[in-house]
């Protein structure tokens, strides 16, 4: 299971969880992935065929949106299926 980012994301895309992902697995970032690309997204997005889910992103988030599959609320499920689909484009 991957650790995955929610809509309380959205608009405030933070990026202390990128800075501290050991496997650059959050995007778009502006670090990995440049302005245009960042600005474009209205949130963050964690791969899930490459998190690790050590959970260090988890703490960093200041509006709490990371979270495990597991823990998910049932109204923010649908973040599981959003986060993935990012990656298939």
């Amino acid at each position: 299971m991957a650790h995955v980012i929610t809509g309380l994301c959205q608009d405030t895309k933070d990026q202390s969880c990128v800075e501290v992902c050991p496997v650059d697995c959050i995007h778009p970032a502006q670090s990995l992935d440049g302005d245009e690309a960042f600005e474009a997204t209205p949130q963050l997005y964690i791969d899930p065929d490459v998190c690790i889910d050590c959970g260090a992103c988890v703490p960093e988030c200041p509006v709490g949106a990371i979270f495990m599959e597991e823990d998910l609320a049932p109204e923010d499920e649908k973040y599981i299926e959003i986060n993935a689909a990012f990656y298939r484009k």
